[in-house]
């Protein structure tokens, strides 16, 4: 008997912890300053703030004091023309416009090209509470780079119990009850020469809506526990080969107990599911019992998941020639 929806929903999100990203300037400077090259300007003030948009605003109309349509919960980026408009203004009206700009809920100041920011200018910020760094980066490449770094901070993000596995290029990640061997099938995988990507919790993220990353938390990366042994680095025994910082997931197995599968599925021709923060990946259920070589089983789903990528279904391919045989043939003789 197949599972219900219902069911399908429950097993699909019971051993499964999803989060909303709060992205703060804090973690936005720790997590990207270096790819960035940003370098803090003045005092450590309004590290607290939140980033409530993933993407840059350009503060040029803001600086001329129209507010109608500011984008106030994004990074402001100075460039070339946000300094050469500022250096035009008296040093009065200057540190006005940019203590009304600054009064602004905004996050943060990044100022582009390498230009130094007015001490005038420093003092409103840090009065203000407003962090303001500086990059030598253009400022449509700094623009760049940085819409892509929140997006992925501000993509969201859920916890699989699971050990996660690349194998010929496809991410498979193998799921199923505590004790039931995922961490031993794992290794046996490694040991084909596979990466391993996490072992036992894996950390899924969703991209832009259209695929699933997969990576290890930073505290279990790169190791393992197998039961009898304890924690391995397997970096350090199989070699730097063996490790993956990250994998898309293309597939999603489940180890159960023999008896506990009602329907085994023998064709192939029912393709089952896993939904993980709503996309769905193809999943497949593979019944273990003594005797079974699971690493050889999963390494073979992978590579047929790799064909199915590829155009080539071998169920469907089987179902039509049996067709073609189960046909009548034509009655009519030679004319």
């Amino acid at each position: 008997m197949s599972e219900t929806a219902a069911e399908t929903t429950n097993r699909t999100t019971s051993n499964r912890r999803e989060s909303v990203p709060v992205v703060t300037v804090e973690s936005f400077y720790n997590s990207h300053a270096e790819k960035l090259q940003m370098k803090l300007e003045g005092p450590r003030v309004g590290f607290h703030r939140k980033i409530r948009e993933p993407t840059i605003n350009r503060p040029g109309l803001a600086l001329s004091g129209f507010y109608t349509y500011f984008a106030e919960k994004r990074v402001q980026v100075f460039g070339a023309a946000e300094h050469s408009y500022l250096k035009s203004l008296s040093q009065k009206l200057r540190a006005k416009r940019f203590r009304s700009l600054c009064a602004r809920k905004i996050p943060c100041v990044v100022v582009s090209r390498g230009f130094h920011v007015d001490p005038a200018l420093l003092e409103v910020a840090a009065e203000e509470k407003i962090a303001v760094f500086r990059t030598p980066m253009i400022t449509m490449k700094f623009i760049n780079a940085a819409t892509i770094a929140l997006e992925m901070d501000f993509s969201p993000t859920a916890t699989e119990f699971g050990s996660m596995v690349d194998i010929l290029g496809i991410g498979v990640l193998i799921r199923g009850a505590s004790g039931i061997g995922k961490s031993e099938t794992t290794l046996g995988l490694i040991e084909r020469g596979y990466s391993l990507v996490s072992d036992d919790v894996t950390r899924m993220t969703s991209i832009e809506g259209r695929e699933l990353m997969a990576t290890a938390p930073e505290l279990t990366r790169n190791h393992m526990e197998v039961r009898g042994i304890g924690i391995i680095n397997v970096a350090a025994v199989f070699g730097v080969g063996a490790i993956r910082t990250e994998k898309r997931l293309d597939l999603v197995v489940t180890l159960k107990e023999w008896d506990s599968v009602e329907e085994i599925e023998r064709v192939g021709m029912e393709r089952e599911a896993y939904e993980i923060l709503g996309l769905k990946v193809p999943h497949v259920t593979i019944p273990v019992r003594p005797g079974r070589d699971i690493a050889r089983l999963i390494e073979v789903a992978a590579m047929d998941q790799k064909l199915k990528g590829l155009g080539q279904n071998s169920a469907a391919d089987f179902n039509t020639k049996l067709l073609t045989l189960m046909e009548p043939r034509s009655t009519n003789g030679p004319a």
